[in-house]
């Protein structure tokens, strides 16, 4: 059974954040297949159902995105699953807004949600899916822009990304992380549109 683990704060002041973009796309995976999420025994939502063929809980904590790595952590004890099993989705201020970045493995590059996993789990070793919302404006607070919400003339940008970001998922867990990773991991060019990502 694969986890996917969409980060997020819970609580209606954080709805339609950018840092609860993670939280949008496991709705929208789970919506499309007819699962509900409901309060785990631990720090978490959670649901099981049928995705492309294959097994999968659904996971959205509850712990605040600092304390993510506790509920990861939780599931994956309860399931008696490991870190290669996950795939974790959140939000990236590095990314333009629209981009998606899978990665098999790697650093936390500054999310503190990623942070709490690497550090609860001990390994950097589970696939990430980041969902670009881009970098605030010059003088803006950072922690400010990622807990704000949307603004109104972003949301076609949003909603079309977060439809992508489903539609990545199914095909990661359908055909594997790689063959996601050559059709949803390219760079956003406004001159010549979106091109493939060497790295």
């Amino acid at each position: 059974m694969r986890v996917i683990a969409g980060l997020g704060n819970p609580g209606k002041e954080y709805e339609g954040s950018r840092h609860n973009v993670g939280f949008l796309v496991v709705a929208g995976l789970a919506d499309g297949c007819g699962i509900q999420l409901s309060a785990g025994r631990g720090d978490f939502m959670s649901g099981v159902g049928q995705v492309a063929g294959t097994r999968v809980r659904f996971v959205m904590p509850l712990t605040y995105m600092n304390g993510s790595g506790r509920a990861v952590e939780q599931v994956l004890e309860e399931m008696g699953a490991t870190p290669d099993e996950v795939l974790v989705i959140c939000d990236d201020v590095n990314l333009p807004l629209g981009q998606l970045r899978f990665r098999r493995s790697g650093s936390a590059g500054g999310h503190n949600g990623l942070s709490s996993v690497i550090e609860r789990l001990s390994t950097e070793g589970f696939a990430r899916l980041r969902l670009g919302v881009g970098r605030p404006p010059d003088g803006d607070e950072m922690m400010d822009f990622v807990l704000d919400r949307f603004a109104e003339a972003e949301r076609p940008d949003v909603n079309e990304m977060v439809n992508r970001a489903v539609a990545a998922v199914e095909l990661m867990l359908r055909d594997g992380i790689g063959a996601a990773m050559t059709v949803f991991n390219r760079r956003m060019d406004p001159a010549d549109g979106e091109r493939p990502q060497e790295d």
